[in-house]
């Protein structure tokens, strides 16, 4: 069993941050994001894996390097243009080669181990294994629709979901994907959809499961679902980084990286990166801020980095 993590998104839902810092390499609870999924990796019992990067290459690859600091054997392989997930995953058919492999999105962080959906797929010997999650509301997501623990029918963001089943950010597949990525067409936003190829799969035949996970699924791209993932991680509470030096009266689900330097007149529900230097006039609320940030008032409902725009 392999894994691999499609991490070449530009992260723009989470710019200015995201132009500088790549958005795999943001830090969670004061770890980057890519290490929870290499906490998953590890939990089951997978020793090789390959990230699909882009723009962010140079960065990913200073950061994580062969991933021996993480337990892994990591490589990587570039998607050439943001053409949607299954185009992604075509990069890594070279590294995966016919063995069975974890598809990780980089920014999906998770509260129980997904090792119990690996072992299901492999004892049922099915073709694919995904992960899914009942949702309020299915329209933001790829939608599955179930016949018992099979995947009849995948939607991609419907505006009538047939079921609340959401595609949970997380798939394993064996060696028939490669035969139908082929024949994929571009959908109606131009992409070329992993659900798409995962019907492709239904239509011949083969057998699809739905893992159902009842944990907590977070999904990191946005800046309410950062700040709402840092609370779940750290419990509501507050964690300063080494060297970190804050003067202000610190409130809930308050992140501060290492040598970072704040001053304020309150900061809460707030995540402040690894050396930044901070100065408000006023109070911090529902931020995600770094490098050096100057601002006369209170910050409320912001990401700045610096001078960055």
């Amino acid at each position: 069993m392999k894994g691999v993590i499609l991490a070449a998104g530009k992260g723009t839902r989470l710019y200015p941050v995201t132009k500088v810092v790549a958005k795999p390499l943001l830090p969670i609870a004061n770890r980057m994001t890519l290490a929870y999924a290499f906490d998953q990796f590890r939990a089951c019992g997978i020793e090789d894996a390959c990230i699909v990067v882009g723009g962010n290459e140079k960065q990913v690859r200073e950061a994580i390097g062969d991933g021996s600091e993480f337990g892994l054997r990591v490589g990587y392989v570039r998607q050439t243009e943001p053409k949607g997930l299954a185009h992604a995953v075509g990069f890594a058919r070279d590294f995966v080669g016919n063995d069975d492999f974890v598809l990780y999105l980089g920014d999906a962080v998770y509260d129980l181990s997904l090792a119990p959906f690996v072992q299901r797929f492999q004892a049922s010997g099915c073709a694919n294994l995904n992960l899914v999650m009942e949702v309020d509301d299915p329209r933001r997501f790829g939608v599955a629709s179930t016949s018992g623990e099979r995947i009849v029918k995948l939607v991609e963001k419907p505006e009538v979901p047939e079921s609340n089943l959401a595609m949970a950010g997380m798939y394993v597949f064996g060696p028939a994907i490669w035969r139908v990525l082929p024949g994929l067409k571009p959908s109606a936003r131009g992409e070329f959809e992993i659900t798409d190829a995962i019907q492709a799969l239904v239509d011949a035949g083969e057998t699809v499961l739905a893992g159902r996970y009842e944990g907590k699924w977070f999904d990191t791209g946005t800046l309410d679902s950062f700040l709402d993932t840092t609370r779940a991680l750290i419990g509501g509470g507050s964690l300063f980084g080494e060297g970190a030096e804050v003067n202000a009266d610190v409130g809930e689900n308050v992140v501060i990286g290492s040598g970072a330097n704040v001053t304020a007149t309150r900061i809460a529900d707030s995540v402040v990166l690894p050396g930044a230097d901070i100065f408000v006039e006023g109070a911090v609320t529902h931020c995600l801020l770094g490098s050096r940030v100057r601002h006369e008032g209170n910050l409320d409902g912001r990401i700045l980095y610096g001078g960055v725009e």
